[in-house]
């Protein structure tokens, strides 16, 4: 089994906190590694991704293996060189500060045929699953918008009829409340008072006939 291997030395990054991101692309294929380290929060994951491509890179162009056929074999961080520095502390004494490094290596390697033949099943199956659960998902999608533009229709028409209602109910209140006026105005005349002879007071006729009885 060829191996193709990258390597990263001198970098200012203490190897306890790159062996913990390369604990976590061990034994993963090209593409499952990749995702992993896009996602990961760790410092050095930036470092491991442009490592990584360096060593698929390495495989393709020297040995002829096309990526979707490599994975992750050995990843591993070696201590490099640390370089000694002082911080000054009270009473004249110094610290020491510890400036680490490391040398990163990563190893690819190309799957077995057998595991080559496997995985190829398995995506295929994958693809074929993956495949009817979008025609079930779309055929679900479909229903869902069918079901609710019939509720909108049965909502509008509704809407229509209130409507249609409302304004009825507003004529027939506009009517009696033409009644009612009519009413009022016919009860007013009736409780006017009237004079006997046809003349209300304080008209003309009215007045003469007053002062004739004065007289």
């Amino acid at each position: 089994m060829p191996e193709t291997a990258a390597r990263l030395r001198h970098h200012r990054t203490s190897p306890t906190k790159v062996r913990q991101v390369l604990r976590l692309i061990v034994g993963k294929d090209v593409a499952d590694a990749r995702e992993i380290l896009r996602f990961c929060e760790r410092g050095p994951a930036d470092t491991v991704m442009k490592l990584l491509d360096s060593a698929v890179a390495n495989a393709e162009h020297n040995d002829n293996v096309p990526e979707e056929e490599l994975f992750v074999t050995r990843a591993f961080a070696d201590e490099g060189p640390t370089a000694k520095r002082w911080r000054p502390r009270a009473r004249g004494r110094g610290t020491r500060i510890r400036k680490r490094t490391s040398h990163i290596t990563i190893v690819v390697a190309r799957y077995e045929d057998d595991a080559l033949e496997q995985r190829r099943k398995r995506e295929a199956t994958d693809t074929q699953a993956q495949r009817a659960s979008r025609r079930r998902r779309v055929a679900g999608s479909q229903k869902k918008a069918e079901r609710e533009a019939a509720r909108e229709a049965e909502h509008d028409h509704d809407h229509d009829h209130d409507e249609h209602d409302h304004d009825h109910d507003v004529e027939v209140v506009e009517e009696v409340e033409e009644v009612e006026e009519v009413d009022e105005v016919a009860v007013d005349e009736s409780e006017q008072p009237s004079d006997p002879e046809g003349a209300t007071p304080g008209t003309p006729a009215s007045s003469e006939r007053d002062h004739e009885v004065e007289k």
